[in-house]
């Protein structure tokens, strides 16, 4: 697979698509810390990390309104591996005005957009969801 941050979205698209309640990702350091964004920011319920050290996996719970309409109604990866997209501090997008939001790997670590703002860093940006 060339490209897992990917594949972590497209699994994430398909599920809530298909009205699933959790998916299942394989684990990486870069993805339980997009998964801990996405928590933070109300696009998933929620996500463990299971299996053994070797075959982990990311059970991510989706979040859907009491209508079953999915909070993540878009997901975009920006930078890719044959095209990394970096913005400085003045660059950082707003996703729709500010309803969504930029995934950004910074110095400091993943973070949004607006805390890469704020903490004066810019950096590789990586998705955008709304």
């Amino acid at each position: 697979m060339t490209d897992p941050i990917a594949d972590m979205l497209t699994r994430i698209r398909n599920a809530a698509m298909a009205g699933h309640e959790t998916t299942l990702i394989p684990a990486s350091r870069i993805k339980q810390n997009i998964a801990k964004l996405l928590k933070s920011e109300g696009f998933i319920s929620g996500f463990e990390v299971t299996g053994a050290k070797t075959e982990r996996q990311i059970k991510v719970t989706l979040r859907y309104d009491e209508k079953g309409v999915p909070a993540v109604s878009g997901l975009e990866r920006v930078s890719k591996p044959g095209l990394r997209v970096y913005v400085q501090r003045g660059e950082i997008p707003r996703v729709y005005g500010g309803l969504g939001v930029a995934v950004l790997s910074t110095p400091q670590g993943v973070m949004t957009g607006y805390q890469a703002w704020r903490a004066g860093v810019g950096g590789e940006l990586l998705l955008k969801v709304w």
